[in-house]
C-alpha cells in the first residue's frame, strides 16, 4: 500500500481537514479502554455527511483500501482498532444531527455520531425515554451502540439495541446507501435488513443514522439494594419480583460483597449503600409510570423477607441514594484494574443457569489459579453475567495473566455445557474471532461468511473481526 497515495486519495474526498495521519491526533481513536490491542493505522477520516461516507467507501472499495468504522472508540472487543495496520479509521463522530424527534409517535431519528447520553437528553426534553443505559454511555455513540447491539441494564425490560432501533440508515462496501429509516412497528416485507447490519460490528455497511424507539418517562423510579445469601436466593427473589411487578421490573443486577468491598477499599464509594455485610447482593429497580400505584417494590421485599429469600434491603429514599447505589453497580468491573491484573469474561446461560454457572465456574478456575478471587456480576434477569476473576492477593501481574487462555478454557467449557453464549453484550470483534469459529454452529458461519461476500466482496469493511 502506498501510504501517501492513500492520503491524497482521502484528502481529495474529505478536504484537509477531514483527515488526520498524525501519530499523536490519531491516538485518541487508537487508544481502545482496555488497552490490549496496540497496532497503528495509516490514517483517521473524519467525514461530516453521510454523502461524504459514500465518496469514502466508494474510493476505498476502488482502491481496496480496508475502512474500520468507529463511534466513541468504547468497544470492549477490539471491533473499533486496528488489527493489521493498513487500515483507514472512518470516525462517524462528526454526523452528529438530531434529524427527528416525535414523543408522541414513539420515536427519534438520530444519526450515527450522536453521543448515548445527548439521545437520553433529547429524549427526555421531549417527555420521553431512551431506555439503553450502558456505563460509557458518556462517550459511546449511537452507530457504535447499533454495530455492536449493546445491552446494559434495562435488557429485561425494553430489551438490546437490536430492539430498540425500528430502521437504519447504512452506506454499503460499494458506496451505497442502504435507506431503511422508518418508524414502522411491522414491516413484513422480507428478509429483516436492519437486523442484519445492528450487531455486525461494521463489517456488513457503515451505519449513518437510526429511527429508535421512544417510551413514555417513568413518573419515579424504586430502587433497592437486597442482601441475598447466594445466587440461588437472588434468582428466586427475581422470579417473585417478575411475579408480582410484570413489565414495571426493569434492572435486576447481581453484585457480590466483595466488589463492594474493593470499592469502599479504593476510595470509590463514599460509603457503604448496603443495609449492611452480606455475602451477594440484590439491586432491584421498578418504575412507576404516571397513575400507577407506588409501593410495588417494598411490598414484594416484604414478602420475601417473610419467606428468607433475603436477609435485609436498603430502599432509596431519594436520588442521591439511587445513584450511589447505581455507582456501586456501575464501577464493579473498574475497580478490579486498582486491586491488580483482572480476567474478564462477558458470557449468558439461560436464567435459571446462572447459579450453576457461578458455583461451577469458580470452584473450577480456582482448581487452575489456587487463590484466585471471583468477582462475577452482572445482568441476572437476562442470564448475561461478567464472570471476571482478580489475581490472588500478592500474585504478579505478568503471571496471572500468563493463565488466560487456561481460565477460559474452564468458563467456555461450563458455557458450552449449560447452552450459554461466550459473548453475551460486548462483541466478537479481533478479541473472540478464534473462539468464534470454535463454538459457533458451522453451518451459521458459512451463512455469515456468505452475507459477508455478498455486501462487501472485497473484504474492505473492517478486515479481521467477527469472522476473521
Amino acid at each position: 500500500m502506498n501510504i501517501s497515495h492513500v492520503i491524497a486519495g482521502l484528502t481529495a474526498i474529505l478536504g484537509v481537514d477531514g483527515v488526520t495521519a498524525d501519530p499523536e491526533r490519531m491516538a485518541a481513536y487508537l487508544n481502545e479502554p482496555r488497552k490490549r490491542f496496540h497496532v497503528p493505522a495509516v490514517a483517521v477520516a473524519r467525514p461530516g455527511s453521510v454523502a461524504e461516507v459514500q465518496a469514502l467507501c466508494r474510493w476505498a472499495n476502488e482502491n481496496r483500501v480496508p475502512l474500520i468504522p468507529q463511534g466513541g472508540n468504547t468497544g470492549l472487543v477490539g471491533a473499533q482498532v486496528p488489527v493489521r495496520g493498513d487500515e483507514v479509521i472512518v470516525s462517524l463522530q462528526r454526523l452528529d444531527k438530531v434529524r427527528e424527534v416525535n414523543a408522541a409517535g414513539g420515536h427519534m431519528t438520530l444519526e450515527a455520531g450522536v453521543i448515548l447520553q445527548h439521545a437520553h437528553e433529547v429524549a427526555e426534553a421531549a417527555g420521553a425515554m431512551f431506555p439503553l443505559w450502558i456505563a460509557s454511555q458518556g462517550s459511546a455513540r449511537i452507530g457504535g451502540v447499533l454495530s455492536s447491539n449493546a445491552g446494559g441494564v434495562q435488557v429485561l425490560a425494553f430489551g438490546n439495541a437490536r430492539e430498540l432501533c425500528l430502521g437504519v440508515e447504512a452506506v454499503l462496501a460499494d458506496g451505497r446507501l442502504y435507506q431503511g429509516l422508518n418508524a414502522l412497528k411491522k414491516d413484513n416485507t422480507g428478509y429483516d435488513l436492519k437486523d442484519l447490519l445492528i450487531g455486525a460490528e461494521g463489517t456488513l455497511g457503515i451505519i449513518t443514522a437510526a429511527t429508535l424507539k421512544l417510551f413514555p418517562k417513568p413518573q419515579a423510579h424504586e430502587t433497592a439494594l437486597c442482601s441475598v445469601a447466594g445466587p440461588e436466593q437472588a434468582l428466586e427473589l427475581f422470579y417473585l419480583m417478575r411475579e408480582r411487578t410484570g413489565s414495571r421490573l426493569t434492572a435486576f443486577e447481581l453484585m457480590p460483597r466483595f466488589g463492594i468491598d474493593l470499592q469502599l477499599k479504593h476510595g470509590m464509594l463514599a460509603r457503604d449503600p448496603t443495609a449492611g455485610p452480606s455475602p451477594w447482593y440484590a439491586l432491584i429497580e421498578v418504575n412507576r409510570m404516571r397513575g400507577g400505584i407506588s409501593g410495588a417494590l417494598e411490598a414484594g421485599l416484604e414478602e420475601a423477607l417473610e419467606r428468607g429469600i433475603i436477609t435485609d434491603a436498603n430502599v432509596a429514599q431519594a436520588e442521591t441514594e439511587r445513584a450511589q447505589m447505581w455507582a456501586a453497580r456501575e464501577q464493579m468491573s473498574d475497580v478490579q484494574s486498582r486491586e491488580g491484573a483482572s480476567i474478564k469474561h462477558d458470557i449468558s446461560v439461560p436464567v435459571a443457569a446462572v447459579p450453576r454457572l457461578i458455583a461451577e465456574g469458580s470452584a473450577a478456575v480456582e482448581r487452575v489459579i489456587p487463590g484466585i478471587r471471583p468477582c462475577p456480576f452482572g445482568h441476572l434477569g437476562d442470564g448475561n453475567i461478567h464472570f471476571n476473576f482478580t489475581q490472588p492477593a500478592g500474585a504478579d501481574a505478568k503471571a496471572f495473566m500468563a493463565r488466560e487462555t487456561d481460565v477460559n478454557a474452564a468458563i467456555y467449557e461450563i458455557i458450552g455445557r449449560l447452552g450459554g453464549s461466550v459473548s453475551a453484550e460486548h462483541g466478537i470483534g479481533q478479541l473472540k474471532t478464534a473462539l468464534l469459529t470454535k463454538v459457533k454452529d458451522p453451518i451459521a458461519l458459512e451463512m455469515m461468511r456468505a452475507v459477508k461476500l455478498a455486501l462487501d466482496p472485497n473484504g474492505i469493511l473492517n478486515p479481521g473481526k467477527l469472522l476473521g
